[in-house]
């Protein structure tokens, strides 16, 4: 050490996943910086674990639908100002806003006016080859580098004129080795009675709106499959409502809680019927054939044709360009269809081939092999942070 006070970094994030990525982060700015390092900010459990004491609790600035944002705008917008003020009075060497572009995108707003010279960094671009593109073009003033996780943002970006974006890697890519089986597990991936996942989704609402269809399709499995066997991951807090939900079905899954017992159950499957979602992106890593369907609500439903900018709903087949894994949207939900099509991934034949070979190139598009995703984040916020906003 040279006796200099620590390189000062103040981090952001919104959400559990903004705060996974940010201890992640973390980890590795600590092993590359060379230098003694500093954390301020916002974050969650795992973000404090590693050394951030954070300014207000992260379920401060999470809100979800409508109802819960109008409910909680007063102190959304407060905690906007207390970011900015702790941001501005601890005058850092770099900011980086993780996540939560809604919240994020004002705060580095609020902070440029007030510190032009402050290097700021987004992790995760804002999805904007989804709806609102125009929100690349009023990001690019008060940021100067977006750390994107999906290969093809830095393109889109860059088409809608929005900061300098570079792709890091998907968070996923930490966990590839989990995700894969041994050889005994892939043995057990061809064996009999075949293990089908069912991910209905994590959200509230996403269960509510796609339980029914999700039990019949399982229902007609079944009747095909006798001895299919069907686990359904879920988390903690959503246990008492998957309970309820499965209550109703014609056959009963195994439920399993946990990340373990979800991983384990990942590296044994030999087909799966999930939600859209980042889980489908999962299920094509670990080479999991799959039926994907997803539902909204009955306004946005009708809305969305006019606001969407993409053609699929389906990560893997964002990323490979492709329709490689089948989806059944909205009012296009067909159980007997998606049942029959389930009976052929597990049974084998072209359609389980196409889809094995598509997520085999996902590999070289989303870059599986070289440094993990959050070493390059942290090396790309070392070289803007030394680098300046000269």
């Amino acid at each position: 050490m040279t006796g200099s006070p620590p390189r000062r970094i103040f981090l952001i994030a919104g959400e559990e996943s903004g705060d996974v990525l940010g201890a992640g982060m973390m980890r590795e700015l600590r092993a590359l910086a060379g230098e003694e390092i500093a954390f301020l900010g916002v974050g969650g459990p795992g973000m404090e674990a590693e050394g951030l004491s954070s300014i207000f609790p992260i379920d401060d600035i999470t809100a979800m639908g409508f109802g819960q944002v109008i409910a909680g705008l007063p102190r959304i917008l407060r905690r906007m100002r207390d970011a900015a003020d702790a941001v501005v009075a601890a005058r850092p060497d770099v900011l980086v806003l993780i996540d939560a572009p809604d919240f994020t995108h004002r705060v580095a707003r609020k902070v440029r006016a007030r510190l032009p010279d402050l290097p700021i960094v987004k992790y995760v671009a804002p999805t904007v080859w989804v709806w609102r593109p125009g929100r690349a073009r009023a990001m690019k003033p008060d940021v100067d580098r977006v750390l994107a996780v999906l290969p093809f943002e830095p393109a889109v970006m860059a088409k809608f004129r929005g900061p300098p974006t570079s792709y890091v890697g998907h968070p996923l890519l930490d966990e590839i080795d989990l995700l894969r089986p041994n050889p005994q597990e892939a043995a057990r991936r061809a064996a009999s009675p075949p293990l089908v996942l069912v991910l209905p989704g994590s959200r509230r609402a996403e269960l509510a709106r796609l339980g029914v269809a999700f039990g019949e399709v399982l229902g007609l499995l079944r009747r095909q499959i006798p001895d299919v066997e069907l686990v359904l991951p879920t988390l903690p807090r959503r246990l008492a409502q998957v309970r309820e939900m499965v209550a109703g079905w014609p056959v009963q899954p195994r439920i399993v809680v946990g990340e373990d017992e979800k991983l384990a159950a990942f590296r044994s499957a030999r087909a799966a019927l999930a939600a859209s979602g980042t889980v489908t992106l999962e299920l094509a890593l670990a080479g999991i054939p799959t039926v994907a369907a997803y539902r909204i609500g009955w306004l946005e439903g009708r809305i969305a044709p006019y606001l969407l900018q993409i053609t699929t709903a389906i990560l893997p087949n964002l990323i490979l360009s492709e329709k490689a894994m089948p989806e059944y949207l909205q009012w296009h939900i067909d159980p007997p269809a998606m049942a029959a099509q389930l009976v052929r991934l597990i049974a084998g034949g072209e359609e389980r081939q196409a889809q094995l070979e598509a997520f085999a190139r996902l590999d070289a598009i989303m870059g599986v092999e070289g440094d993990k995703p959050s070493r390059r984040a942290a090396a790309a916020v070392l070289e803007t942070m030394r680098a300046g906003r000269g």
